[in-house]
């Protein structure tokens, strides 16, 4: 998790990965396809003023806690604060991204994506459903398997930062879908669940 800081009349966005696409063979020393996608912008920083950001940091510190969540609504503000009076950092405009909570104030929940940018965003845009994004920090690809064991078949490789659903988790592996393929991959290769949760 990275903490970035950008100059605030500083236009900036980063990008996950969504649509699987398979090769029509897999690659030599590979048995299997790769999981690739075409990177897309999930939200994009804005200019900021000065009017709420120095407010924002003294003010609204709610309660502290900790859970995961995605993105419900297909476009939703991260303000540097717990309300509408708070300027407005970044518009993320894709359902899914899952987020962590990790500081509440009345109907307001502050999160933190995989990469560390942070901001408020008002509860009732987010959902409970469960999402992941494949190994973020690193360059190599996941091995997607048949069955959740080191030794099951390789199904597909899933490129770092590829969106998937969660369907469950136990603890080791998660079940996860993208798209009409599923399978199982290792807990600790995904952003978006903790280590040793089940689901």
């Amino acid at each position: 998790m990275i903490d970035r800081s950008l100059p605030r009349s500083q236009v900036n966005s980063h990008e996950f990965r969504s649509t699987v696409r398979f090769r029509d063979s897999p690659p030599a020393g590979q048995t299997s396809a790769v999981c690739r996608a075409r990177p897309f912008r999930s939200y994009s920083r804005i200019a900021l003023g000065a009017r709420n950001h120095d407010r924002a940091a003294s003010g609204g510190q709610g309660s502290s806690s900790t859970s995961l969540v995605s993105l419900k609504a297909s476009s939703a503000n991260l303000r540097v604060g717990p309300g509408t009076g708070y300027d407005i950092e970044w518009v993320m405009t894709r359902p899914g991204i899952p987020l962590e909570i990790y500081q509440q104030y009345d109907n307001w929940r502050r999160v933190r994506d995989w990469e560390g940018t942070t901001g408020w965003i008002y509860g009732p845009l987010l959902s409970g459903r469960r999402t992941g994004i494949v190994a973020p920090w690193t360059k190599d690809n996941v091995a997607l398997r048949k069955k959740a064991t080191v030794d099951s078949p390789v199904i597909a490789w899933l490129e770092p930062r590829v969106r998937v659903k969660l369907t469950r988790c136990d603890g080791k592996w998660c079940a996860v879908a993208s798209g009409s393929t599923s399978g199982f991959v290792k807990q600790t290769n995904l952003w978006g669940v903790y280590p040793g949760e089940v689901l």
